[in-house]
């Protein structure tokens, strides 16, 4: 049994990059004050938590009640927080949006579960006392949810935060900073939302660095942290660990995609792997002539292989590579810009024919959670292994393939492709919560041919 110390929670009034820009200046705000700050996002988001694991120097989480469970919320968060003096969750889309389906999902939601402060991240502008009226609807919606206060976003004068700040004080919120308008802080981004941190670690570093002076100057963090602390403790279990399935001798080396076009993959889910035996490794498909010497598992998850499409196809003995891997038996595991990878081409591109399919960009944004069943024998588990997962794509595949029936909002789909070494689709999916397809993954990898042990020495290539 651990607790959950120190902790608040960030939420927007809306989806926007505005809520992203506080939570992530006040970690590092906080960072640079001298405290410890563990992160924390709502929500299958792959690309904020990057931009937390710069702001805190530490792993970031992800807090999914629909993939995960509610239940899962304190552990998962407690896990996040251990050793840190504070932990800073950032909230998905507005204070109360969640899954189409009802099931809850939302911030508002997540922040009962963790009996958590909120601060609201309000965007002002073209706002002046009508801000009242908005927090105090946000405030009453759902009594249980304790918003604490607010901080304004997007101010455009002195004149103007002194007409907000006097609206909230005779509504009674309290006022923990305000943000003037400043091109400076807003940050690219591109159609499944902010640029990755991979693509510019040294310009996000200096962007954080600019946010935090500006953060610290602008919000009251002794008063933020003090709301952290009125947090009361709060016991919560140790989540759910796969069993080791192999001994260290018959170790399985797994190999991770990753670089500029492969860097959305849960933390969570490589511990879970290396919990249940496998050694993790990566490797960047753009520039890797070959896979680490003794792969046995490939992991390709998602990124942008749309935007390196012409990188890729160039660095021909990678292709050559996976291509013979999936011939010899080796297990793969792709999801998303891993599935485009494997394809025959992606925009006319040439990728690495693992999937009898081709891969096009455009046709409409694909985005939801998704609950699945396997038709067929996978490295994840036999045929009617179900799965709780998460799509959001630009892309589609000519087939679709048939190895998934997927249930969504919009109805009953099929897509993916299956062997029993071989899974690959458009479905995320975060292990916290599936410590039995860790095992049955890893399982599969240390059955492969292409499996050595690991006291022969083999060291990556």
């Amino acid at each position: 049994m651990t607790a959950l110390g120190p902790r608040l929670v960030v939420a927007g009034t809306r989806s926007g990059a505005g809520k992203t820009t506080v939570a992530t200046g006040l970690m590092a705000a906080f960072r640079q004050q001298g405290w410890q700050v563990a992160s924390a996002k709502v929500g299958p988001d792959f690309i904020d938590p990057g931009y937390h694991s710069v702001a805190t120097g530490r792993p970031a989480r992800n807090l999914d009640p629909w993939m995960c469970g509610m239940e899962l919320m304190g552990p998962l968060a407690a896990r996040a927080a251990a050793g840190a003096d504070v932990l800073v969750v950032e909230g998905v889309m507005g204070l109360f949006d969640g899954a189409a389906d009802g099931t809850p999902a939302s911030t508002a939601e997540v922040a009962k579960c963790l009996d958590a402060p909120v601060v609201l991240v309000v965007d002002t502008a073209s706002l002046s006392q009508s801000v009242a009226a908005l927090v105090h609807g946000y405030r009453t919606w759902d009594p249980a949810v304790r918003v604490a206060g607010v901080i304004l976003n997007l101010v455009g004068s002195d004149n103007h935060e002194a007409m907000l700040r006097a609206a909230l004080a005779d509504a009674g919120v309290a006022v923990y900073g305000a943000l003037r308008r400043d091109d400076a802080m807003r940050w690219r981004s591109r159609h499944l939302g902010l640029q990755p941190v991979v693509e510019d670690p040294h310009g996000v570093r200096e962007a954080l660095d600019r946010l935090a002076a500006a953060i610290a100057s602008s919000c009251d963090l002794e008063s933020l942290v003090r709301l952290a602390r009125s947090a009361p403790p709060l016991p919560a279990t140790t989540p759910p660990r796969p069993r080791r399935v192999v001994v260290d001798d018959a170790m399985p080396r797994l190999a991770v995609a990753s670089g500029p076009a492969f860097s959305f993959s849960y933390p969570d889910n490589l511990e879970a792997l290396g919990a249940a035996g496998a050694e993790v490794v990566t490797f960047d498909p753009c520039i890797d002539p070959g896979l680490p010497a003794g792969t046995s598992a490939v992991l390709a998850g998602g990124g942008f292989p749309e935007l390196y499409a012409e990188v890729l196809a160039s660095n021909e003995p990678m292709l050559r590579a996976v291509a013979a891997h999936h011939r010899r038996g080796g297990v793969i595991w792709a999801e998303c810009g891993g599935l485009l990878w494997l394809t025959r081409s992606l925009d006319g591109a040439t990728m690495a024919g693992v999937v009898d399919a081709d891969a096009t960009m455009g046709g409409g944004r694909v985005l939801g959670y998704r609950s699945a069943t396997t038709t067929r024998s996978s490295p994840l588990g036999p045929a009617g292994t179900q799965l709780r997962g998460h799509e959001f794509h630009y892309s589609a595949t000519d087939p679709d393939g048939d190895a998934l029936v997927l249930a969504g909002r919009h109805g009953v789909t099929t897509g993916g492709f299956a062997s029993p070494h071989l899974l690959a689709s458009y479905l995320h999916l975060h292990l916290a919560a599936y410590p039995s397809i860790a095992e049955a993954f890893v399982s599969a990898a240390a059955r492969s041919p292409l499996a050595v042990p690991a006291s022969t020495g083999r060291g990556a290539r």
